[in-house]
């Protein structure tokens, strides 16, 4: 049986919908935590002139790997076990002509600590194209409020499990974004009390 995600279902129509036309210039994707490739296989449905590149931790590549080999099509390789506790990531760099000019995670940045937060910043740096655009999907804090309570109680369920964990305020990403050279372009409401968030990087 393939790995399923029920968020990653529900979410797919609303992501492809608003992150889309961002990718309309858009060839070669990388997707940091893909999880189940649910994503991979819908948006590359949706968008044939996309290459999608998955990644996830070594023990989730086998899963991602099995739906890539059912439901995937030549736009969705192999997926890439990727840490981002563990640099350099096994992709090309910013400069390589085969470099990825996006780059997308969803419901990754919570359930990481903050120190593994300001990696994925710094690697996106050396990994990401000029030009190119960075999507980050998931709950947000904005002014260090929650938006809902409903997220003030996931919050907290998440630093139950884990101290280091919890949801992102909005103004310390955009900050962490800035210092790699990249421009908060949209600032999306997502169903289901989530943000995606679309910063782009100029070509010089």
């Amino acid at each position: 049986m393939l790995p399923f995600a029920p968020a990653a279902e529900r979410n797919k129509d609303a992501i492809r919908d608003v992150l889309g036309p961002h990718l309309a210039e858009r060839r070669r994707l990388l997707e940091i935590g893909s999880g189940t490739g649910q994503h991979a296989v819908h948006m590359t449905g949706a968008l044939p002139h996309l290459l999608w590149q998955c990644s996830d931790l070594a023990d989730a590549v086998p899963g991602i790997a099995a739906r890539l080999d059912a439901e995937g099509n030549d736009r969705t390789p192999p997926p890439l076990a990727l840490d981002v506790a563990a640099p350099p990531w096994p992709v090309p760099e910013a400069g390589a002509p085969d470099a990825f000019d996006a780059i997308f995670t969803a419901n990754t940045l919570h359930i990481m600590s903050f120190a593994h937060v300001e990696q994925f910043f710094e690697r996106i740096g050396e990994a990401l194209a000029r030009p190119g655009i960075l999507a980050v999907y998931g709950p947000m804090k904005y002014g260090g409020d929650f938006t809902t309570q409903s997220n003030a109680d996931f919050d907290a369920q998440l630093r139950a499990r884990d101290p280091q964990s919890g949801i992102r305020d909005f103004e310390v990403l955009d900050d962490l974004a800035y210092g790699q050279g990249l421009t908060l372009a949209a600032d999306n409401a997502m169903p289901a009390n989530n943000r995606l968030l679309v910063w782009h990087r100029g070509a010089s």
